[in-house]
């Protein structure tokens, strides 16, 4: 199969919601969120309508439809992980009062394709997906719930077909500065293979820019991406 056989038409998708909270990876202590929907976000939220171990998404662009707004929030979070040996945990011990720097009444539209991998079976083609896919965002069905960022943040959402007008991103220009591109779970040298799931995180980074409301998104494979 060669790559134009592997790889899907572009899709978009309208996600919005009260809140959201992109966490800034460099903040160890309280969240502070981008300003924009990150691409390992939108890509969180394409899994949740549909994925599979045959099909990898990749974002290309991440318009922005409502002017960024933030909120300053305090949140109670529990200070400590529960596992086997600890024999659960007593919340009241554990709280811990962190501020958050939110964004608020968020609107975006996700550009993006997937690409058929090597986990596909014989009966897994490119149409089958995109019409599962199509049909899923149409009727709402999800694996679970997309959220935007933090699962407290739900996000909703709905397919925009090809007859539809597309949204207007909002006109603002501005450098977004470093931005969490996404994060390989793999030991190998093929960044592009993120799906796998193994020892190692690596964390990739590009420059963001916001040019009249919208951003490229570069493949994590190009010299763009730092990690």
């Amino acid at each position: 199969m060669s790559e134009t056989e592997r790889k899907s038409r572009p899709f978009r998708l309208k996600v919005w919601g009260e809140n959201a909270c992109f966490t800034r990876p460099e903040m160890k202590v309280e969240r502070v969120s981008y300003d924009v929907l990150t691409p390992s976000a939108a890509r969180g939220i394409l899994e949740a309508i549909l994925w599979k171990p045959a099909i990898c998404w990749h974002i290309i662009q991440i318009d922005v439809l409502k002017p960024i707004r933030w909120e300053s929030v305090r949140r109670n979070e529990v200070g400590s992980l529960m596992s086997d040996r600890t024999n659960g945990i007593f919340i009241e011990d554990k709280r811990q009062q962190r501020a958050g720097l939110l964004l608020r009444d968020v609107a975006y539209t996700i550009h993006a394709y997937f690409e058929i991998t090597e986990k596909a079976e014989s009966e897994d083609t490119l149409v089958k997906f995109q019409e599962m896919f199509l049909r899923r965002a149409k009727m709402g069905q999800r694996f679970h719930q997309p959220y935007l960022g933090c699962r407290e943040f739900a996000a909703h959402f709905e397919p925009i077909t090809n007859n539809e007008p597309m949204p207007v991103p909002i006109s603002e220009s501005r450098e977004l500065g470093y931005m969490l591109h996404d994060i390989s779970h793999d030991n190998t040298t093929d960044r592009v293979n993120h799906h796998l799931c193994t020892d190692k995180c690596t964390s990739h980074f590009f420059r963001a820019v916001l040019e009249d409301g919208r951003m490229k998104v570069p493949p994590l494979n190009s010299p763009e991406v730092r990690s």
